[in-house]
C-alpha cells in the first residue's frame, strides 16, 4: 500500500472513531441522566473529553504514522467506554432495572475509567511532536510503564472479575463495586509499600518523560522550540489552573478552572499542526501580563477596602464603591508598565520592535532628506517584520511601503 493510500485509510479511521466518540459521548449523558447523576462536573469533563478526542482526531487525519493522535483519541474513547458501562450498571444493579442485559460485561468494562485512559495519555508528552524517541534505551522506560500499567489495570478489573464470577454484583450510585466477595490478602489490602513504590515507581517515569522535553528545549531552535513552547504553556495552565485551582475550589468556580485542562490538547495540536506557531510568544507575554495585573489589582483594591472600613471607617458601601474606581483607574496604566515588563522577557521580538519603531519615530521628527527617510523606512520594516522583500515608493501623495 503507497503512502498516500496508507494516508487516506488512516484519515478515515481518524474520522470513523471521531463519529464513535460522539456516540460515546451522547450516550454517557444519558446514561448518567437516568441514573440520576447529571451534574455540571460531568458536562465540564465531557466537554474536555470530546477536546481531547476531537484535537486527536484532527492530528490522525492530517498525520496517521504520528502516534500522539492516537494516543489522544485513546484517552477519551477507553474513559467513555468505561463511563457508559459504569452507568448502565448503575441503571441495572442499583435502581433495579434487572432486565437490562449484559449486565455483568457492564461491571467488567467499568474499570477503564481508572487507569489505562490516564496511563496512555502520559505518552503523550514522551513523544510530542513526530511521535519518535530519539535512543532505544526509551523501549526499556516504556517496557517498565507498560508493566506498571498493567499491574494498575488489574489492580481495578480484579474486583469486577471476583464480583461477576462469584454471581454476587452490587453497584453503588456512583457505580463502584461494594464489597466485592471471593477476595482475601493484597488482592483486597495490598501493603503500603507495595502501593507507594508503584505510585513511586509511575511518578518517576512521569518526571524522566518531561525531563526529556526539558533536555529537548534546551538543545532545540526554530519550528521545533516553537512547538516545545506550546507544549510547554498548554501543559503548565492544565496543571496549575485546571488540576490545582479547581482541586482547592467548588461548584461553578471548580468546574470553569477545570476546564482549563483542554488548553494542554490544543497546544499539543497547534505544536504537531503547526497552525499559527510563533503566536505562542505573544499568548505567553499576554496571559503572563494579564494574570499579574490581575494579582495586583485585587491586592490593591482589596488593601483599600480593609483600609477604609478598618482604619479610616468609612461606611463599607463607600470603600467598596471608591476601591473599586481606584482600581478601575490604575488598570490602563499598570497594564501597559507590566506588558511592556513582561514582553522584554517573553516577548523580546515585539518588544524590540517596538523601540525600532519608537527610536525611527523620534529620528523621523528631525529628518528632512527624502531619500534618507526612504531607506530608513525600508530598514525599519525589514527589521520588525521580517519580509521577504521590502519595497519603498514615493507618489504624489507621499510615500508608501510594500
Amino acid at each position: 500500500m503507497d503512502k498516500a493510500a496508507s494516508r487516506r485509510g488512516g484519515g478515515r479511521a481518524a474520522l470513523i472513531l471521531g463519529a464513535a466518540l460522539l456516540v460515546l459521548c451522547a450516550s454517557a449523558g444519558v446514561l448518567t441522566g437516568l441514573a440520576h447523576q447529571l451534574t455540571l462536573g460531568h458536562v465540564a469533563v465531557g466537554t474536555g473529553l470530546m477536546v481531547f478526542g476531537l484535537t486527536g482526531v484532527v492530528v490522525a487525519y492530517h498525520q496517521p504514522r504520528n502516534p500522539v493522535g492516537w494516543i489522544l483519541i485513546s484517552f477519551p474513547f477507553l474513559y467513555l467506554v468505561g463511563a457508559d458501562a459504569q452507568y448502565y450498571a448503575v441503571l441495572r444493579y442499583h435502581l433495579g432495572h434487572s432486565g437490562l442485559p449484559f449486565g455483568p460485561a457492564a461491571v467488567l468494562v467499568a474499570p477503564l475509567t481508572q487507569s489505562a485512559p490516564f496511563f496512555a495519555l502520559q505518552l503523550v508528552i514522551l513523544l510530542f511532536p513526530d511521535g519518535r524517541v530519539t535512543s532505544a534505551r526509551w523501549r526499556w522506560v516504556l517496557l517498565a510503564y507498560a508493566v506498571l500499567g498493567v499491574l494498575f489495570s488489574v489492580g481495578a478489573f480484579v474486583p469486577a472479575v471476583a464480583a461477576v464470577a462469584t454471581h454476587h454484583i452490587r453497584v453503588d450510585a456512583t457505580g463502584d463495586l461494594a464489597n466485592p466477595p471471593g477476595l482475601a490478602g493484597w488482592l483486597v489490602h495490598p501493603p503500603a509499600w507495595l502501593i507507594i513504590s508503584l505510585l513511586a515507581s509511575t511518578a518517576l517515569i512521569w518526571l524522566s518523560f518531561v525531563g526529556h522535553q526539558v533536555l529537548s528545549w534546551r538543545h532545540a531552535d526554530g519550528v521545533h522550540r516553537q512547538q516545545l513552547k506550546w507544549l510547554a504553556s498548554g501543559a503548565g495552565l492544565a496543571v496549575t489552573v485546571g488540576v490545582w485551582g479547581s482541586s482547592v475550589t467548588s461548584g461553578v468556580v471548580s468546574a470553569l478552572l477545570g476546564s482549563t485542562l483542554v488548553a494542554l490538547p490544543i497546544s499539543i495540536g497547534v505544536g504537531i499542526l503547526r497552525y499559527r506557531l510563533y503566536d505562542i510568544d505573544r499568548i505567553i507575554s499576554r496571559t503572563l501580563a494579564y494574570a499579574i495585573v490581575t494579582g495586583l489589582l485585587i491586592g490593591v483594591y482589596t488593601g483599600l477596602v480593609l483600609l477604609a472600613t478598618h482604619l479610616l471607617t468609612f461606611s463599607s458601601s463607600a470603600a467598596v464603591a471608591a476601591s473599586t474606581l481606584v482600581a478601575a483607574a490604575l488598570f490602563n496604566p499598570v497594564r501597559r508598565r507590566v506588558q511592556r515588563a513582561v514582553d522584554r522577557r517573553f516577548n523580546r521580538a515585539r518588544y524590540d520592535a517596538d523601540q525600532t519603531v519608537a527610536a525611527f519615530a523620534t529620528r523621523l521628527k528631525d529628518a528632512v532628506d527624502l531619500d534618507t527617510v526612504r531607506t530608513d523606512l525600508a530598514g525599519v520594516v525589514q527589521r520588525t517584520l521580517e519580509p521577504a522583500h521590502v519595497s519603498v515608493w514615493v507618489s504624489r501623495r507621499g510615500p508608501g511601503v510594500s
